[in-house]
């Protein structure tokens, strides 16, 4: 009986460790401070001049705190969830209360979000044939592809992208994706982008939100990704996404307006790489984006009926671009040759360039979208899973907008915890 009891618990530590090796737990997460040496006044663009000698502005922030939780079912079963903090808040939500003569109306605790970035389901057939279901991150770009805080030297997520595109990039849909030799690709069928949550100082960034307890999927959306790995430590990517953005906004009530023949179709395209060498690491991106009937879109926005709608009435350019490279070099072996080989100390610089509203023809210009950004500073390692960083950053800005410089300082790690 003895020995029963013995074989017994034996087994059952087995099946648990078994389990628990099947079980995937990791996260990432930032903490910043800014100081800011120019106005924060909403009007510092409508009259630069009157605010040029405002005092600077500080802000300590929790950008965000991620957690991952995967699990192995076997048989090439899998689930991946990931949950993320934003800014320490909570989020809100909006609704059309019909009961109230289709006032919408809006609850907010805090600000800051919590979100469902991550939940899916996978069935792996081969590593060049993987079918993803549920919730999932879309990899348009550069930083979509690597936005955890490890894959870019600046305190802060690049701005060009990050300005233009959504991000991070998350939506529900269907994915397939694989390797074949030195290739990746990603074929990904998604909800459609919302063009009424267009605008000039973001262009598509807060289409991919959805100010509802479900995202709207009148229009879906279609994104394609292809990594090639053909060079040593290099990885280059293409990606794109194409879809319709008008009429799909909750009610869905365009068909009977004179708008209903208007599309407003979107499509993106981006090139990015990164370069990662012994002691040298080099990153870069150009993204491109396009809306068309932006002028109509425009015009829609600005004239919906409730004054209370959760949209942007704000215009929304034709065209988008941003670009930019970083580039660090590790320079700890020339401070000290006894510390640890694990310890860097990269000494980087990025320069970028983006512009979130190139009008169409008929559309009026804002020219201070348009704008240069240098940023320099160090990356330590102690570790491999945590940097320490600092940086100085400047806008530049057009005539007769004032520069932005500022002084960014964060820490942050990326790690799993079990896998």
């Amino acid at each position: 009986m003895k020995r029963l009891i013995i074989v017994l618990l034996y087994l059952a530590f087995f099946a648990v460790n078994l389990h628990a090796q099947r079980l995937s737990v990791g996260g990432y997460g930032e903490v910043a401070f800014s100081r800011n040496f120019y106005s924060d006044n909403v009007y510092r663009y409508s009259s630069p001049s009157q605010y040029a000698d405002d005092p600077s502005h500080g802000r300590f922030d929790v950008p965000h705190a991620v957690i991952y939780l995967g699990y192995d079912f076997g048989k090439g079963w899998s689930m991946q969830t990931e949950i993320e903090f934003e800014h320490t808040g909570t989020g809100s939500a909006v609704e059309k209360e019909f009961t109230e003569a289709g006032e919408w109306e809006t609850e907010i605790e805090k600000g800051g979000e919590v979100e469902l970035e991550q939940f899916w389901l996978q069935k792996s057939f081969s590593g060049a044939l993987n079918l993803r279901v549920g919730h999932f991150v879309v990899p348009v770009g550069g930083l979509n592809n690597a936005h955890e805080p490890l894959n870019f030297f600046t305190v802060y997520r690049p701005e060009g992208e990050y300005t233009i595109l959504p991000s991070t990039w998350h939506d529900t849909g269907i994915s397939l994706w694989g390797k074949a030799g030195d290739w990746r690709y990603e074929a990904q069928v998604i909800a459609g982008l919302d063009g009424f949550m267009f605008d000039r100082d973001n262009f598509v960034h807060y289409g991919a939100k959805s100010p509802y307890e479900y995202k709207v999927a009148n229009n879906l959306g279609y994104v394609l990704r292809i990594d090639n790995y053909s060079i040593k430590n290099l990885r280059i990517g293409l990606s794109g996404f194409y879809g319709r953005a008008m009429h799909n906004s909750y009610p869905n009530d365009m068909h009977n307006t004179r708008y209903a023949g208007v599309k407003a179709r979107t499509a993106l395209g981006a090139l990015d790489f990164a370069y990662n060498g012994r002691r040298l690491i080099v990153r870069g991106n150009a993204d491109f984006g396009y809306v068309g009937e932006a002028s109509t879109l425009s015009q829609v926005k600005r004239n919906l009926s409730s004054n209370n709608a959760p949209y942007k009435k704000i215009p929304v350019a034709q065209n988008a671009v941003a670009a930019g490279v970083e580039a660090g070099y590790d320079i700890m072996p020339w401070l000290s040759e006894s510390v640890s080989k694990e310890q860097k100390l990269y000494a980087f610089a990025r320069y970028e360039y983006y512009d979130s509203y190139i009008p169409a023809p008929d559309q009026q210009d804002y020219t201070f979208t348009d704008r240069h950004r240098i940023a320099a500073g160090i990356n330590w390692y102690p570790i491999p899973e945590i940097a320490v960083k600092a940086e100085y950053s400047r806008r530049f800005l057009n005539t007769p907008y004032n520069d932005e410089p500022s002084i960014n300082v964060g820490i942050a790690y990326m790690a799993f915890f079990k896998r």
